[in-house]
């Protein structure tokens, strides 16, 4: 799709200067979309808190925003929530006026709780409707949630409970994944009894696949206690909560292992992700949006929850896989079947799509022309995958780049504001809001097309994390000191001479090789490449000569019936061909797994520790924890790292 929007007719560049020549009068136009109880004393103060906060003074509910608005504005009967859930057979909608009723009340269960203003939730549930509901709920008491990914080990469950401290934990019996039921409330009883901080009480949602125990005194059944509000139709008014208050705290792997308390707000959060749906998405209010993740992470939070709702869209709840409920045309069936405008996923869906389907002959089973973009983040949007889908789905493939700490875009194609060309690798653009520099370890910029460290400007816009929970020191430390006036993304790329960002590794990636910085990112789009790799991992690996030596680990597509040596050293050949021998590439690694977290990142920094004999504890994260043993197998096998007998020179 390169080279066939006309630039001229964006209305991006003019946007994003408005923005820039006045930041607080381009956010306080933005504001008008959101419904405030009272106004702010002033759109943004640099003297408060640790590098400034936004509307002050002004008081509002996430939760009226989301729901109460449009029913109010007579659109109760519009779909707001569409469950869908391959592995239990089950489909729901939920209109705004449903999801008005299920919310009031599951907010007058937290309330025969004790739930209060300030208090916190632990949300720790799978993807079914009661975990959106309960978010709902918990932000119209003006509590504040934190979801934790259902099925993390007790441990590090414990670890957050102690962290935020709730009042009350909703949770469910069971989560369900394709090939086995993962039960819950044991791995929750378990971190309740590690934790030092108790909830009052468990607020159990019963499934029918798993049922579980009840603790007497402190578990209280989900089904029969909102059941009862409902049938009394309590009424619960949203409560005015201060647009700087949280209105959630979501965790985030920290390097010293202690897990990092993303805070995000109420009102800033509001207006920019009510931004973002019509700018960078181009949804209309009532269409249909799916973003294919889990509400345990950022991207569900932000847009199968907040975002859609907000703004007045349908949004998708997807209790599936990309592959495997039942198959690889599993997402072309809920298109089909939901008309769906949008789809938002991570490249590594694609590529597990791609795999099991390399011809996407499945795709013609299904009506998907409802579909007019599909968006890619969580994992760089590698070329063979974005032409891939380009060419099978015939709909414009847009990466764009974000983080936890940002909660959207900071690099984006505005579809929305007119579509700029795509450069297939780049995310394309700074969103306004975002100055984003590239700057060298001293922190000084570099020339275009120099790899440096990715640095954003303070302050961060409307969204962004304004500290860590309980824990501003550590947000000093962690995101500002080391380019003072700017917070470091930890991510490196360079930006080209025509404003495109690329993202090319996160800083950990960047390897040395005898005094040359390297992209391991950049290996990756090469390796990908070849017709027969369905996804790659690059690592650094320590080597007494050159410092580091790239180490290449492949997944095939399925069906490759050819040697596998053959396909290692085509893609060796193939990298030195395109990068050059200053890459030093000579390993490659066909495994038939790769370590993963659940949202699909690959754990390239614990593959690396393995590789170079480095402790190394289990991440929290991941999605199937025998998957680093298969990786010491094939190190071992191949005499590669620490398994090695000399130098890779």
């Amino acid at each position: 799709m390169a080279g066939r929007v006309d630039a001229s007719k964006s209305a991006y560049r003019n946007i994003y200067d408005f923005w820039k020549r006045d930041p607080e009068a381009f956010w306080a136009d933005c504001a008008q979309a959101i419904d405030w109880f009272s106004p702010w004393d002033t759109v943004f103060d640099p003297n408060k808190d640790v590098y400034g906060r936004w509307f002050p003074g002004a008081t509002c509910n996430t939760c009226h925003n989301a729901v109460d608005r449009h029913v109010l504005a007579g659109r109760g009967s519009q779909a707001a929530l569409i469950y869908d859930s391959p592995v239990t057979g089950q489909k729901q909608k939920l209109t705004y006026r449903d999801l008005f009723e299920q919310v009031q009340a599951t907010a007058a269960t937290l309330l025969d709780l004790g739930v209060e203003r300030g208090d916190r939730v632990l949300i720790y549930m799978p993807m079914v409707p009661e975990a959106v509901i309960s978010m709902l709920a918990v932000a119209r008491l003006g509590a504040i949630h934190s979801v934790v990914f259902g099925g993390f080990a007790s441990n590090e469950l414990a670890t957050r409970i102690d962290d935020c401290q709730p009042k009350v934990i909703i949770s469910a019996s069971c989560g369900i994944e394709p090939s086995r039921i993962v039960e819950y409330k044991p791995l929750l009883d378990g971190a309740i009894e590690m934790a030092s901080a108790r909830p009052d009480h468990c607020l159990i949602l019963q499934r029918e696949q798993k049922l579980c125990q009840m603790a007497d005194g402190r578990d209280v059944d989900f089904t029969k206690s909102v059941a009862r509000h409902l049938a009394a139709q309590t009424k619960v008014d949203c409560t005015r909560v201060d647009a700087i208050d949280p209105l959630y705290i979501l965790y985030t792997s920290g390097t010293t292992g202690q897990p990092k308390g993303v805070v995000r707000d109420n009102g800033g959060h509001m207006v920019a992700l009510n931004w973002s749906m019509s700018a960078l998405y181009g949804i209309e209010p009532g269409e249909v949006f799916w973003a294919a993740s889990d509400v345990g992470w950022v991207v569900g939070h932000s847009y199968i929850v907040y975002a859609p709702l907000i703004y007045g869209a349908t949004t998708v709840l997807f209790e599936g896989k990309p592959v495997g409920t039942p198959d690889a045309g599993t997402f072309w069936r809920v298109i089909e079947e939901y008309g769906v405008s949008a789809l938002f996923t991570a490249p590594t869906a694609f590529r597990a799509i791609k795999k099991e389907d390399p011809e996407g002959a499945l795709i013609s089973d299904y009506d998907i022309s409802s579909l007019r973009t599909l968006f890619l983040a969580g994992e760089r949007a590698d070329p063979d995958t974005v032409n891939w889908a380009s060419e099978k789905l015939g709909v414009p493939v847009i990466d764009h780049w974000w983080q936890t700490e940002t909660g959207w875009a900071i690099a984006a194609n505005p579809v929305g504001l007119g579509r700029l060309p795509i450069k297939i690798g780049s995310p394309t653009v700074a969103m306004p809001g975002y100055d984003v520099q590239i700057v060298d370890d001293s922190g000084q910029a570099v020339t275009p097309g120099t790899l440096g460290n990715i640095v954003i400007k303070l302050p961060l816009p409307p969204s962004c994390l304004p500290t860590l929970w309980n824990a501003d020191e550590r947000f000093r430390s962690a995101y500002l000191d080391e380019f003072p006036g700017y917070y470091k993304t930890s991510d490196a790329g360079f930006v080209d001479d025509e404003g495109y960002l690329f993202i090319m590794a996160r800083t950990d990636d960047i390897i040395n090789v005898a005094g040359h910085r390297l992209s391991t990112g950049g290996m990756e789009e090469v390796i990908a490449g070849h017709p027969d790799v369905a996804e790659c991992a690059v690592i650094g690996i320590d080597d007494q000569m050159k410092g580091q030596v790239p180490a290449g680990f492949l997944i095939l597509n399925s069906g490759v019936s050819r040697p596998v040596e053959e396909i290692e050293s085509e893609v060796v050949a193939r990298v030195r061909e395109k990068i050059g021998p200053v890459a030093a590439f000579k390993i490659a690694i066909a495994v038939p797994r790769l370590p993963k977290t659940r949202s699909g990142k690959i754990l390239r920094a614990t593959m690396q520790k393995i590789a170079n004999g480095e402790e190394w504890k289990m991440p929290a994260t991941i999605d199937d924890d025998a998957v680093p043993d298969e990786i010491r197998g094939a190190l071992e096998a191949h005499r590669i790292g620490i398994f090695s007998t000399g130098t890779y020179s």
